[in-house]
């Protein structure tokens, strides 16, 4: 699978790493989308149903963290896959919804692209 195929859903809350990792995905080929809020992320998969992977932080303004947002993903679109990360607390499987993975940061790009072609295959 080409990674031009494959549309991913930044959701991060601090705008020097939302653009960092909106660059390297889009360097790495991905069509992205971003919010900055779990909120914003459900209008995104609303409108741009071409979303396959939603990579959203867990700590976010507003009444829906990323955890929230992973289970109302795994809810309203079961074949969305989703990377929780935080550089704040460790998720463990148990904390996330069923084919959810977690990956700490700080992050490496590469395994970030890794994963997203691994969930997408």
């Amino acid at each position: 699978m080409r990674t031009a195929d494959i549309a991913v859903l930044v959701v991060e809350d601090e705008p020097l790493i939302q653009m960092d990792a909106v660059d390297f995905l889009e360097d790495a080929g991905f069509k992205v989308y971003f919010s900055g809020t779990a909120r914003e992320a459900i209008a995104c998969l609303e409108n741009f149903p071409d979303i396959r992977v939603v990579f959203t932080d867990i700590n976010m303004p507003g009444d829906m963290d990323g955890l929230a947002l992973s289970k109302s993903v795994r809810d309203r679109w079961p074949p969305v896959h989703i990377i929780v990360t935080s550089g704040k607390r460790f998720i463990g499987s148990a904390e996330l919804p069923s084919d959810a993975v977690f990956i700490a940061k700080p992050y490496r790009y590469d395994r970030i692209v890794e994963q997203i072609l691994q969930m997408a295959a």
